[in-house]
């Protein structure tokens, strides 16, 4: 990623994208938040129902079909059934302002097939918003000492298969072709809070508040890295 000095920004995930999504033509990937849709539904905290209010334009995609339908059923418009490791077999003909790809790559076999097809939708001017867990996260790491138990017990989603840090997921980014604007910190946030253990949200204030790097997720925006120019052809003389 492109070097900072000092802390980077700590921020709350949720009204970070609202902003970014205000007033734009958005397309939000892994919209159904599979398998905790429900309560959040419930609650008001699903960030594609959240989306809907701010953005000019909205679009849904997601490989669960049942969240897919428990949206339509609410009414939600433009929803779209695809494999994030196969958007080049999407139909959605058009680019967006903005993408939000948030808390996905943990769970892809796969990054950089999703990282490659997700460049169809972009211009020169979309930003990918992405969030991701931090590895880094002092909370989640915390648990995962105090459970004991030999490493067999991890304080982790049931469908994540790799966590990312800032350099990590820099690189990873870099090797895919997409340029970094920016990066943030983000708290465990107003999503997570009310379904998080008392101890881990006890861990997690605790240490953001000594080091803003152990926060639980990170936040990279992103360019589409402009096709390298050609090289201008040799002069040739008589």
């Amino acid at each position: 990623m492109t070097p900072t000095t000092g802390s980077l920004p700590l921020v709350q995930r949720l009204p970070y994208i609202e902003a970014r999504c205000r007033g734009q033509r958005v397309l939000h990937l892994g919209c159904t938040n599979w398998p905790y849709m429900e309560p959040m539904l419930s609650d008001g905290t699903l960030l594609h129902l959240r989306l809907g209010a701010e953005a000019r334009t909205l679009w849904g995609l997601d490989a669960d079909q049942e969240g897919l339908d428990a949206l339509a059923a609410r009414g939600v418009p433009n929803l779209v059934r695809g494999d994030l490791e196969r958007l080049d077999a999407v139909d959605i003909p058009e680019t967006f302002d903005v993408i939000i790809a948030g808390e996905i790559i943990e769970h892809l076999s796969n990054p950089g097939l999703f990282l490659r097809g997700i460049q169809r939708f972009m211009s020169a001017d979309t930003r990918l918003v992405l969030t991701t867990i931090n590895a880094y996260g002092a909370a989640r790491i915390g648990r995962y000492f105090l459970a004991g138990r030999g490493g067999r017990q991890e304080p982790v989603h049931p469908d994540h298969v790799a966590y990312y840090s800032y350099s990590t997921l820099g690189r990873l980014l870099d090797r895919h072709g997409l340029d970094v604007a920016s990066v943030s910190f983000y708290d465990i946030g107003l999503e997570h809070r009310p379904y998080a253990p008392w101890h881990f949200k006890w861990m997690n204030d605790l240490s953001v508040w000594l080091w803003p790097q152990a926060a639980d997720g990170l936040i990279v925006e992103c360019t589409r890295r402009p096709p390298a120019a050609a090289p201008a052809a040799a002069s040739t003389s008589a």
